[in-house]
């Protein structure tokens, strides 16, 4: 939102925003995550010149471009290399679909989008959120007057401010340093002044920016750490920036959590991601680290392409094991069916199951990662973007690590190929790909 008010508020851009209206960005320099992501804004108009609201949508794409189909390539080392970068881009003028110029857009630059088509179906989804959501806005102030509606939104960022401080006033001060695959680490400070109820969260001494596409830009950040103190409270508030009023965040500029264009970002979001939360948890010494990857799986051809995050193992905390096979922290994704999988897409899905052992021990035992075995009909490319394949998710309290994950091909010829965290690889016919996802850190002794 503050993106499209900066470029466009007040007529900037001589235009300005007007009813009818509806943009879409997905510059991760501008408020953005990485380039699958695609954020429609639509500004909200009452009465006057000026929007009274804004309501967005945010949509992971399946593919927008990039090096590889899915748009996660895991060699990138350009924001370019990743697919179509959009900034502030005015997708509905008032009222009407700008389809040709959005066309026009998504199929522009080195690394095209492989289906536009798609693309334009799930940004009219999208455009529809949006204009239920401005809809129902619409409604509240007609019932309730706009002063009521504006205050209670004020109410909900200020408790939610109030249940954070509660929280932060029952944590201690901490440090700590989470490693990464390729060495990168990232460091935080917490501290916490109990009397103020607040907290100053330091990233200094991380990284610097990095070469391949493990950047995190600042918007990531800031969301891991949002997302972390809404976790520390137990009251049932949602999930708002009122959160972040009681912290003082710093992110040195050029560091991998807060790049300079044109770093690649792709696994920033994914990975880098991951590996916030847990040092922030770390820190805070309330729980071990989780599996600290989402296993990002993509494979497909110029015709068809296939996204999925897999899940692992949680971290143990006081008083609790941790969970096995779940998505954790900084993923959000259901898998597709296994009927609905194979019937569009040309593999089978040999076996996907809990992977034994692979939490770390404790007097809380950390979650169980899975194995995930993807056996190919026809030939594909396929790409896996990863952590935790040599540093294992860390424990707690005196806890041990999990283990860490493996990614592998087994050849149709045979032979077994290991992969990296991050690769590429073509996929022939009779070859399947086993992921083996990282289990969750014990905590106590």
């Amino acid at each position: 939102v503050a993106a499209v008010v900066r470029a466009r508020g007040d007529a900037r851009d001589g235009r300005g925003l007007l009813p009818g209206d509806v943009y879409m960005l997905n510059a991760p320099y501008n408020g953005g995550t990485h380039l699958p992501d695609i954020t429609v804004l639509m500004p909200v108009f009452l009465e006057g010149d000026a929007p009274a609201f804004f309501v967005a949508a945010r949509g992971h794409h399946a593919d927008v471009g990039g090096r590889t189909p899915g748009s996660m390539p895991p060699d990138s080392t350009s924001v370019d290399e990743e697919g179509v970068l959009i900034d502030d881009f005015l997708l509905v003028d008032q009222g009407r679909l700008r389809d040709g110029e959005a066309r026009a857009l998504m199929a522009s630059g080195p690394w095209p989008s492989r289906n536009v088509d798609q693309n334009l179906a799930d940004l009219a989804a999208q455009i529809a959120a949006c204009q239920r959501g401005a809809d129902e806005l619409k409604r509240m102030v007609a019932e309730f007057g706009r002063p009521v509606v504006e205050a209670y939104m004020g109410h909900v960022q200020d408790n939610a401010e109030e249940a954070v401080r509660r929280a932060l006033s029952a944590l201690k001060s901490g440090a700590a340093e989470i490693e990464m695959d390729d060495g990168a680490r990232i460091r935080v400070r917490i501290d916490i002044d109990a009397e103020a109820r607040s907290a100053v969260i330091d990233f200094t001494g991380t990284s610097d920016q990095r070469p391949n596409n493990f950047n995190a830009p600042s918007s990531i950040t800031r969301a891991a750490t949002l997302y972390v103190l809404r976790t520390l409270v137990d009251d049932a508030i949602p999930l708002n920036d009122g959160c972040l009023r009681a912290v003082e965040l710093i992110v040195p500029e050029g560091s991998m959590l807060k790049p300079r264009y044109p770093a690649a970002v792709v696994a920033g979001n994914v990975e880098t991601s991951q590996a916030v939360v847990d040092a922030l948890y770390a820190a805070l010494g309330v729980v071990a680290s989780s599996q600290g990857t989402m296993n990002n799986f993509t494979f497909g051809d110029d015709r068809r392409q296939y996204y999925e995050t897999i899940a692992g193992g949680s971290g143990a905390g006081p008083g609790f094991e941790g969970a096995d096979a779940v998505q954790t922290h900084m993923t959000n994704s259901r898998l597709t069916d296994p009927e609905v999988l194979e019937m569009r897409f040309p593999v089978r899905l040999e076996s996907f199951a809990v992977r034994c052992g692979s939490g770390g021990a404790g007097r809380w035992t950390g979650g169980d990662g899975v194995v995930r075995k993807v056996r190919f009909l026809e030939p594909m490319t396929a790409a896996i973007l990863s952590n935790r394949r040599r540093v294992p998710p860390q424990g707690a309290g005196g806890g041990e690590a999990a283990a860490a994950g493996r990614n592998s091909v087994d050849r149709a010829d045979g032979s077994v190929e290991t992969l990296a965290s991050t690769a590429k690889v073509a996929m022939q016919t009779g070859d399947a790909m086993i992921i083996e996802t990282p289990g969750g850190g014990g905590f106590g002794e």
